[in-house]
């Protein structure tokens, strides 16, 4: 019972704080995060902060977290009518890009940005306190949802893609290595506003070349459309 109680109050003080940073995000942007803000903002002091978060990029991932729930609550759509496991790779890479592409702070910050120290799976972590917003997933979708490093959640996918003999195994990192170039060179030159493409043109371009790389790979390029 005490140990329910425990675990009920972290609960609140880690959604308290989390929320705080989320209203600063939403006003300030994401470099307008500091502890002492978020502290002042939910009520309590920077001391009782680092009680629940290791430091302050932690917090922040935390937060931005939050702004995924788009993409989430609309992976199930686009992949509804996937008919294999290549279609389904193509749909979520097609919605990850157009949510990231609108939110290209955010979704640089979970997935690029160096942090100072090593973290846990914050993205598992997360969902272990926020599992709603994890509801109404397909369930060959949730290993990949619930890793943090961009590289293994494109590696599963990937597998699925060669265990129905669309790939080869011995192809699969390289094939990783090439799509997350091509995928971080976009959302880079988005922020750095070297492209001025909108958010569809971004899209359509990068889900492009990702084709066209995955085509290069396919065990039977004759009978595989993309």
């Amino acid at each position: 019972m005490e140990t329910d109680k425990k675990e009920i109050q972290r609960h609140r003080m880690m959604t308290c704080f989390i929320d705080a940073a989320v209203q600063i995000i939403e006003e300030e942007g994401i470099k307008g995060v500091t502890a002492r803000k978020v502290a002042d903002l939910a009520g309590y002091n920077v001391a009782t902060l680092y009680n629940y978060f290791s430091n302050l990029d932690h917090l922040i991932l935390f937060a931005a977290l939050r702004f995924m729930r788009e993409y989430t609550e609309s992976l199930p759509f686009y992949v509804y009518e996937a008919k294999n496991a290549l279609e389904r790779f193509l749909k979520i890479w097609e919605c990850f890009c157009y949510y990231s592409f609108g939110q290209t702070e955010i979704y640089n910050a979970i997935f690029f940005t160096p942090i100072d120290e090593p973290l846990p799976d914050i993205i598992s972590q997360y969902y272990e306190l926020f599992p709603q917003d994890l509801s109404n997933q397909p369930e060959e979708l949730l290993p990949m949802l619930t890793r943090t490093d961009i590289y293994e959640r494109d590696k599963v996918i990937l597998e699925a893609c060669a265990r129905e003999g669309f790939i080869r195994y011995e192809d699969i990192d390289e094939i990783n290595e090439i799509i997350l170039l091509i995928y971080q060179g976009m959302l880079s030159g988005l922020i750095s506003k070297r492209f001025n493409y909108t958010q569809e043109e971004a899209v359509e371009k990068t889900m492009f070349f990702i084709k066209k790389c995955l085509h290069f790979y396919l065990i039977d390029r004759e009978k595989v459309r993309l």
